[in-house]
């Protein structure tokens, strides 16, 4: 965008009132120049960097002054000046914060009405500033409640990508991002626990109950994973089918196991009411692996929480196993 104004601000040395004067040619040249060589230092820079010392809202305010300048210059209030202060605000509706687009707004209204006031009579002046300053107003107002219409759908999109519909735990996707990090990060010298929870007969309870019932069971047993295991100390995750996974960084397996105890005792003590009014007693399975007692490496810990996992189911399910040190 800076290049593009650069460019038409050369051809206005040429053509338009910019040509008239000797001046005007010469602050279009020198403006021109300013522009490309900011484009160039924007375009090397690194974007976050130029963000946090404000360089992006600096670019703008700059457009702002050197529009009015040239206006103010070359003694042109006309509408084709007073149109390029729509780049600027243009670009800080699109890209700023909304303080930011305001500041931008609202220099590039004063700085319209000082030039305004300066060329023409107070009742042009006037005239001119009311429509141009409604124009500026509303295009900036349109572009960040755009902008904020696209950042709440693109949040809820993230949201729906990383949450499982039916239990609003969070995905595989998710769990296996945080146990990669988990296993990587050297500031958990207790380890980490990977609990998978299993649904005891599930396919009874779909086939003598329905799938709606198998969902509300579900739905039930994640609500007591969060009634017992707090969000801040755990990611909760549905795998898929009936398995559901916590995983706890920072725990040693033999915390994970009491953890996985409670689970098991807080779903026995909840039964889940049906739709007749009466009560479906549910059970689960759980298999406790730790990192790096049972497995190093996000694969291993997996195979090895299902392992101890299918040793409950074997051993008689509703119960908890830790995976064997091998």
């Amino acid at each position: 965008m800076l290049l593009v104004c650069a460019v038409t601000l050369l051809v206005f040395s040429l053509f338009g009132p910019n040509a008239v004067t000797t001046g005007g040619v010469v602050a279009s040249w020198l403006c021109a120049a300013l522009l490309a060589v900011l484009a160039v230092v924007y375009r090397l820079a690194d974007p976050a960097r130029v963000d946090a010392r404000g360089g992006y809202v600096l670019t703008a305010l700059v457009g702002v002054v050197l529009c009015c300048g040239m206006n103010w210059i070359t003694r042109d209030p006309s509408a084709a000046g007073q149109a390029f202060l729509a780049f600027p605000v243009l670009w800080a509706g699109v890209h700023l914060r909304h303080t930011a687009v305001v500041l931008v707004t609202a220099v590039a209204l004063a700085g319209d009405a000082v030039v305004l006031f300066h060329l023409q009579p107070a009742g042009h002046a006037v005239s001119d500033l009311s429509f141009f300053g409604a124009v500026l107003v509303v295009m900036a107002t349109m572009l960040v409640r755009a902008g904020d219409t696209q950042t709440r759908l693109v949040a809820q999109l993230q949201q729906q990508a990383a949450t499982d519909s039916l239990t609003g735990l969070v995905n595989r996707r998710v769990l296996d991002t945080a146990l990669g990090t988990a296993l990587a990060a050297p500031v958990a010298p207790r380890g980490t626990s990977l609990v998978l929870v299993d649904v005891d007969s599930f396919k009874t309870i779909n086939d003598e109950h329905g799938h709606p019932v198998g969902d509300d069971a579900l739905v039930h047993i994640a609500a007591v994973l969060r009634s017992v295991v707090r969000a801040g100390d755990a990611v909760l995750s549905r795998m898929g089918g009936d398995e559901l996974a916590v995983l706890l960084p920072d725990c040693p397996a033999d915390v994970a196991a009491a953890r996985a105890t409670e689970v098991l005792d807080a779903v026995r003590a909840a039964p889940l009411a049906l739709p007749d009014g009466s009560l479906l007693a549910i059970s689960v399975s759980l298999g406790v692996a730790h990192a790096p007692t049972h497995a190093t490496r996000l694969e291993e810990l997996y195979a090895a929480a299902d392992a101890a996992l299918y040793a409950a189911k074997r051993a008689g399910r509703g119960r908890v196993e830790v995976a064997a040190v091998s």
